[in-house]
């Protein structure tokens, strides 16, 4: 852990900062399923809503 002192004595501890790399892009089996889990969403979400208006 990396600590600084400053002139009054007063300590500053710095989190240690994580490695960093480049993200990969998603496989198409990935994007498959990322489609289909933001259609079953809106679909969710959707049906909420029209039931909502329905009850109220």
């Amino acid at each position: 852990m990396q600590t600084t002192r400053d002139e009054r004595g007063i300590l500053n501890n710095f989190a240690t900062e994580p490695n960093v790399y480049f993200a990969e892009s998603p496989s198409p089996a990935q994007q498959r399923n990322y489609a289909i889990q933001g259609a079953l969403a809106i679909a969710l979400v959707s049906g909420l809503v029209g039931l909502a208006l329905t009850v109220s």
